[in-house]
């Protein structure tokens, strides 16, 4: 997805989403620097079009939330910052949107409502809330879908590690996916769980046992 064609499409809920929280439209800088990021050509999964996915799956747990906008902001930082290899992607861009949203004059309680729904995409913690279960869930959707889908994501994975010697990308890679097929579940919400887990299953088994071939 071309980055006029996101904004395009998605301006009216960024908009909409900070009205919510301090009362004024959101700032149209502050989006084009994050579609900027999101652009950035050494990203081939963590792109515009993964984050259009995440807010187009949004509505279907929304009504869940309890606090929706708060969601929906982290889910438009929670990969602002992608740099292949970090250990603190995930921390910077939550202190990018923490800064955006201080800036703003938001409240500090939900400020700290997003930066920890930012910082739940770690996946080194269960979940401890609906929301944070919400996060995870969209971020995790991938898993789920289709094979040919699921094997295109994956691929793009791959590109985005191109400079990690095989043996040791296979490694780490099976490593992770197996720590989410080892879950009792791998999706929080009952409406995900119930679309999308028993596919991710087969994806995640199909993918680790190609890993060993």
């Amino acid at each position: 997805m071309n980055a006029q064609d996101f904004i395009s499409r998605h301006a009216p809920t960024w908009h909409a989403t900070w009205q919510t929280l301090c009362g004024q439209r959101g700032d149209a800088a502050l989006l084009q620097s994050l579609v900027t990021r999101y652009s950035e050509p050494h990203r081939h999964y963590h792109t515009l079009d993964h984050l259009d996915a995440c807010l187009r799956h949004l509505p279907a747990l929304r009504g869940l939330a309890t606090y929706p906008d708060e969601v929906a902001l982290a889910l438009w930082f929670h990969d602002a910052i992608y740099d292949i290899g970090a250990a603190d992607n995930e921390r910077r861009s939550a202190d990018w949107a923490v800064k955006s949203l201080l800036a703003a004059k938001v409240e500090a309680a939900v400020t700290q409502r997003v930066s920890e729904l930012i910082l739940v995409t770690r996946h080194e913690v269960m979940p401890q809330t609906v929301d944070e279960q919400i996060m995870l869930d969209v971020d995790l959707a991938i898993l789920g879908t289709r094979a040919g889908v699921f094997d295109g994501y994956e691929g793009q994975v791959r590109a985005e590690y191109r400079t990690v010697p095989e043996p040791l990308f296979r490694a780490n890679r099976r490593r992770i996916l197996q720590g989410f097929l080892a879950r009792g579940r791998i999706y929080h919400t009952d409406p995900f769980y119930g679309r999308f887990e028993t596919q991710a299953r087969l994806n995640l088994a199909r993918s680790i046992a190609a890993l060993h071939d």
